[in-house]
């Protein structure tokens, strides 16, 4: 097989979740310009159907959900609709995140429940389902958009968000785990943990000229993440390229963690 053809996602079906903006909509942005056609999920309609509209501008076939990931009604009737509209999925990228800021010593419990409700079961109960699919099907990819911030620490001044960054380790060890468990039905399981990507849920920093410049200058690259920097390493990762890939942690940062 040629190497085009390694990445060529024509024929297959996705579903991005949290791919209304940000990380998700390149993400799903990407898997369109490599040919696959696309369902976006997100709490906010209005984004996915943006995002869907600038799919169908490519020539693909899209469909806009609005789910909440920390309902588990919402994430069964997000897999009904979609295996209803597309028939098949050979891809699932579980990008839906939240984040909530506050001091270590004084983060409340509703944070931390919010944070994991969405970043870790939602992701696992709309990775069981779509797994099930993919099973009787014979192969499919996952994959998750897990963080840096799951490999290392930071003072609070820095980030005040110790649970999302505990819940992005526990998305990191699923990744491994399910990928084993997962490999016997055809399913591959990896994951990318970006570094700087300047999307809202980085307004703390972009907010701030100086805490910004003061981070990219730890950024062995100087400079941000790019749409077409986690596009690319998404796609690689969901086709053919990779079909001897699982279980893996790509990151995505610039350098930041080397360095």
């Amino acid at each position: 097989m040629r190497v085009q053809e390694l990445f060529d996602l024509s024929g297959r079906t996705a579903l991005v979740t949290g791919g209304g903006r940000g990380i998700g909509r390149h993400i799903a942005i990407g898997l369109a310009e490599a040919g696959a056609d696309v369902v976006v999920a997100s709490r906010k309609l209005e984004n996915c159907q943006e995002a869907a509209r600038a799919i169908e501008a490519l020539g693909r076939r899209a469909l806009a959900v609005q789910a909440d990931l920390a309902n588990p009604d919402d994430v069964t009737a997000l897999a009904d609709r979609a295996l209803s509209a597309f028939g098949r999925l050979h891809i699932l990228v579980n990008n839906a995140g939240v984040t909530w800021g506050a001091p270590t010593l004084e983060y409340p419990i509703e944070g931390w429940d919010r944070v994991f409700n969405v970043n870790v079961r939602g992701l696992w109960l709309i990775s069981q389902r779509i797994a099930r699919h993919m099973k009787a099907e014979g192969s499919g990819a996952i994959l998750h958009i897990t963080s840096i911030s799951s490999y290392r620490g930071a003072p609070d001044e820095r980030e005040p968000a110790i649970a999302y960054n505990a819940s992005k380790g526990a998305v990191t060890a699923l990744t491994g785990d399910m990928a084993v468990k997962l490999a016997p039905h055809g399913i591959r399981v990896n994951a990318l943990a970006p570094g700087a990507f300047l999307t809202q849920m980085m307004e703390y920093l972009t907010e701030d000229e100086q805490k910004l410049s003061e981070f990219l200058s730890r950024v062995p690259l100087r400079r941000a993440g790019r749409e077409d920097d986690i596009k690319g390493a998404a796609v690689f990762l969901v086709s053919d390229a990779a079909a001897y890939v699982t279980g893996t942690t790509l990151v995505v940062d610039g350098g930041l963690l080397a360095g």
